[in-house]
């Protein structure tokens, strides 16, 4: 679950089977307190209704023509009510879901909520369409930075077996073995963060985690590279003294080229967007 916030208001996207869903209760909160009954005013719109049928047929394979059909016919009538429930009931929807509970309420696919949102205002569907592109661009970086984490314990471990099959003696306890797999990562620590794992405890107390638990994209990109050449540099022999002293001018190298390319790239993103774009000028 997550929440965007769209001219003061927050709107709740849950994701179901991996789709993601917008809760038009909250859209409605931008207009008045009594939300299901402005859901239900939408729902009875003739022009709802066609959008949701031509909506179904397109992505419900399991929808039901005859009572939509119904729907459709008395559409504009006095006596006619439509609830959420009623309609998903009724046509077997999987556009619109209704939830129970604390975080309950109507929720809809992003296309329909859209929709619902343009009905209400147009100018809140145009907020809350960029507002959510913004929260799945940091979805997208988020899953980056998850993905070179991983790539990053991955290299670990070739790290750690260059480490084994080199610098540790096989008569060595397993403690006595554990002193030297954390003198080698403090080596990478020391050259790329400039602090010992200890050092950043020390400096950090109320953070959770370790030093690279807290790394860039940049620099977990840096680490990768700098733990294969790590072992390399122990398979080749090298001392510590001077692996560390490579490694920390490998470190300074790449962080200086990855920081120019993200510089190259943020000056071509405002070259396209110029200067009096509505990213310079909008207030979420």
């Amino acid at each position: 679950m997550a929440k965007i916030t769209v001219k003061n208001t927050n709107v709740t996207v849950i994701k179901i089977n991996n789709t993601d869903y917008i809760s038009l209760t909250d859209i409605a909160k931008f207009k008045t307190h009594e939300t299901f009954i402005v859901i239900c005013n939408w729902l009875r719109n003739r022009n709802t209704i066609e959008y949701l049928g031509i909506w179904k047929s397109l992505y419900n394979g399991d929808f039901k023509p005859i009572e939509f059909d119904r729907f459709r016919k008395e559409a504009g009538l006095n006596a006619f009510t439509l609830s959420p429930q009623k309609w998903i009931t009724s046509t077997n929807a999987i556009g619109i879901i209704s939830k129970s509970g604390r975080y309950g309420g109507t929720f809809a696919h992003k296309d329909i909520a859209f929709k619902f949102a343009s009905w209400i205002s147009v100018e809140f569907e145009l907020y809350i369409i960029k507002e959510f592109q913004r929260l799945k661009e940091e979805e997208q970086k988020q899953i980056g930075w998850s993905a070179k984490r991983e790539l990053s314990k991955i290299n670990y471990h070739i790290h750690t077996d260059a480490i084994k099959q080199n610098l540790i003696p096989v008569k060595l306890t397993s403690k006595q073995t554990s002193v030297i797999y954390a003198s080698e990562a403090d080596i990478l620590n020391v050259a790329l963060f400039g602090m010992t794992a200890k050092e950043w405890r020390e400096q950090n107390p109320e953070q959770k985690g370790n030093i690279r638990d807290y790394a860039t994209i940049n620099e977990l990109i840096c680490l990768s590279n700098m733990e294969n050449l790590n072992a390399v540099f122990i398979n080749e022999g090298l001392n510590q003294k001077e692996r560390l002293i490579k490694l920390n001018q490998i470190g300074i190298q790449q962080m200086k080229i990855l920081q120019e390319i993200e510089e190259r790239q943020y000056l071509k993103s405002e070259e396209i967007s110029g200067p009096g774009s509505d990213s310079d000028n909008t207030n979420y």
